[in-house]
């Protein structure tokens, strides 16, 4: 088998504004491909750039992806390790348009073995419930968008920080007293808080029966990461300060974290995640599935990943629920309330809509 061409298209999908402490988001910059092949049938791929988490756009994921797809031309894709070895060779970085390509390699290797992607990966089905985000706004708005998610069946609250240790304070307690003591509710500062003001915010929040707390600080004061554990009352979750299994590995050696979130636009998809899946089991230390603002597409792969992955024991995929505009994906994940769930076709099983497809820009390679 061979790859003939790709088809990779500006995915841009309008949404609500999302604030969390880095900054906001009015439309989901994502980029989608198609990896075609002589054996009749193509992989699909998504990644959704976060500039201000990850260092990417939508429009640096487009340049990169022309130089991917060139690369591929003519290679075997059922050659995963060698074809992901061409993109590592060819750049440092740039893991979230890796994980597209990442992902449709996974796609056409389980559409070849005619399985569904979790069966190809070794995995099984099991009962998956997401939390649901809230971004940063005022106490009293956050208070009332949790009792809204909550109204509609959510038992799972992630709650977005990191502006000002105090006011995060008051966010997390209106929010409790206004949803009681059922729902469980994690927090995320996304690398907002010093050192001193995180100190204060996750002894302050000790009351509040908090679950965990992902990236208190920025990256670059990981190396006071294990004083803060022994500080914290609230167990910590390594998410931008773990992007492979390298850095997996040195979080857990150092005693900097109780968790680690795993997202593909950081690991550059499959492969790496589940490198770091692993590096966390042997270690028992558990992982969440989590995500920027991918559609229902990328969260399938995710949804296939998570049944594959033992260890992932908290679901952080909300994504394409957090004020997506529109639904560009056929097939793939399906909802019941906050439970996601998919068929058995092969492959990952999503796919993008031939009408959104048309009003996207499209590059082929």
């Amino acid at each position: 088998m061979q790859i003939t061409h790709t088809d990779i298209y500006r995915f841009s999908i309008p949404m609500k504004p999302f604030t969390i402490a880095t900054g906001t988001m009015d439309y989901a910059q994502n980029t989608f491909i198609r990896v075609h092949t002589d054996a009749g049938y193509y992989g699909v791929g998504e990644c959704s750039a976060f500039p201000m988490i990850v260092g990417e756009t939508q429009d640096t994921c487009l340049v990169m992806a022309r130089e991917f797809a060139g690369l591929w031309k003519g290679t075997d894709p059922l050659n995963i390790e060698a074809r992901l070895k061409q993109l590592h060779d060819f750049t440092a970085g740039n893991t979230t348009i890796k994980s597209a390509f990442d992902m449709a390699l996974y796609d056409i290797a389980a559409k070849h073995a005619g399985q569904p992607l979790y069966q190809y990966l070794g995995g099984k089905k099991r009962v998956v419930e997401t939390d649901i985000t809230i971004g940063i706004a005022t106490p009293e708005l956050m208070a009332q968008k949790a009792i809204e998610f909550v109204g509609l069946g959510a038992t799972i609250l992630k709650v977005k920080l990191g502006k000002d240790a105090l006011t995060d304070i008051k966010r997390i307690k209106l929010i409790r007293e206004m949803v009681g003591t059922a729902v469980k509710i994690r927090i995320d500062a996304n690398q907002g808080w010093s050192f001193d003001d995180a100190v204060a915010a996750l002894q302050g929040l000790s009351q509040f029966d908090v679950e965990f707390c992902e990236q208190p600080m920025r990256t670059w004061f990981d190396d006071h990461l294990p004083e803060l554990m022994a500080l914290s009352p609230i167990k910590i979750m390594a998410d931008e300060s773990v992007y492979n299994h390298h850095d997996a590995r040195k979080q857990i050696n150092s005693k900097s974290c109780d968790y680690i979130n795993i997202k593909f636009s950081k690991s550059g998809g499959i492969n790496e995640a589940i490198k770091i899946h692993n590096v966390a089991r042997d270690a028992g230390i558990p992982c969440m599935m989590g995500g920027m603002l991918e559609s229902r597409i990328a969260l399938s792969a995710k949804l296939h990943f998570v049944y594959a992955s033992p260890n992932v024991k908290f679901y952080d995929m909300d994504t394409c629920m957090l004020g997506h505009l529109a639904d560009p994906c056929i097939g793939g994940v399906q909802f019941d309330g906050y439970h996601v769930s998919i068929d058995d076709t092969p492959g990952i099983g999503a796919d993008a809509a031939k009408a959104f497809l048309n009003d996207c820009e499209l590059i082929s390679v």
